[in-house]
């Protein structure tokens, strides 16, 4: 679906984090509607860098881009030499801003800081220089455990990736009063799942992960109380539509993304049983995270509405029972 009447034809559009989950989603989208526009994507891709965690330093992923005919670039968001040279070969229109380590298990605050916000500010100035506006993935982890519904202002992150994102927003509304040529809009995404995400490994939402379980007739393991476990699950579509719709806002500023519902654990096992055909005995673990762990998010979304005109359209049955064909796909083709 086609979430703008904008023609974006010959705009020249660049996209960090291109190669993964959001940002090659975002690739497909304008390749879709928009066949003549330029795409830039760009991305670290991955590598046998990982933190030290034990996880991939990045997630990139080239078979998430396969069927793109668009430019493709591999590089480092903190390089500032490949920066300035972007900045002097194109001129562009508008900025996806999707490159992160999104990993909240990541201990590297150096490392989280510099690429995170650091970088940011690199291209926030890029954007200013090309009049371009930017749109920029924030996150709902800068509420941390704050009551729910989570609203703007109400942030409590609890990691270092939450407050990398957190002062992501600060910097843009810095921007936003200092600059009136670009709009400047961050997206707090919620639980996303969908399309493109596999290759995230283990940082993949779990109904991929349930998913593959269930395929592979194992019965799927949950903490204990899942069904009080609560999160606003929200698709990749609806995240999409949310991206498209902050290319020209009413005005900048930071809203959330997500459906303004909260589901449970459990009712994504079940649902995921019922698509798939199965029904295995869920087995229930101790939750070691008691104490860290959120037991209920909810995007308030009231002011995503007023200024993006953002309605999500996938129900968290809806949202499963079309990405059910691809999760299949996944595990007879990367898995088995």
């Amino acid at each position: 679906m086609r979430y703008s009447d904008v023609d974006l034809n010959y705009k020249t559009i660049l996209i960090t984090g291109g190669a993964g989950f959001i940002g090659s989603n975002l690739a497909f989208y304008f390749q879709k509607h928009y066949p003549y526009a330029h795409i830039v994507v760009l991305d670290l891709f991955r590598s046998t860098q990982t933190l030290s965690n034990g996880n991939l330093k990045s997630f990139g992923h080239f078979k998430n881009l396969i069927g793109f005919r668009g430019e493709v670039i591999s590089g480092d968001i903190n390089d500032q030499l490949l920066l300035a040279k972007l900045s002097a070969t194109y001129k562009f229109d508008y900025i996806f801003h999707e490159a992160a380590i999104s990993d909240t298990t990541a201990l590297e605050q150096d490392l989280m800081i510099q690429t995170n916000l650091n970088a940011f500010k690199d291209l926030l100035d890029i954007a200013v220089v090309h009049g371009a506006n930017m749109i920029y993935a924030s996150s709902g982890a800068t509420y941390g455990d704050a009551e729910s519904p989570q609203k703007v202002g109400r942030e409590a992150p609890q990691n270092v990736y939450g407050f990398s994102k957190l002062m992501m927003d600060h910097l843009a509304r810095q921007y936003s009063q200092k600059f009136d040529n670009i709009s400047i809009v961050g997206l707090r995404y919620f639980n996303v799942y969908g399309p493109r995400e596999f290759f995230k490994n283990k940082t993949a939402s779990m109904v991929v992960q349930f998913g593959h379980q269930l395929l592979n007739g194992k019965n799927p393991k949950l903490f204990e109380n899942s069904d009080q476990i609560l999160r606003d699950f929200i698709y990749i579509e609806d995240i999409i539509q949310a991206n498209i719709l902050a290319m020209h806002p009413k005005e900048s500023g930071v809203y959330n993304v997500g459906t303004g519902k909260a589901r449970s654990f459990q009712s994504m096992v079940d649902i995921l049983q019922k698509e798939l055909g199965t029904s295995f005995t869920c087995e229930y673990i101790p939750n070691p995270y008691i104490g860290r762990y959120q037991f209920h998010t909810e995007a308030d979304i009231d002011s995503t509405r007023a200024i993006l005109n953002y309605e999500p359209r996938f129900e968290f049955e809806d949202g499963i029972a079309a990405y059910v064909p691809e999760i299949k796909r996944l595990f007879e083709q990367e898995l088995v």
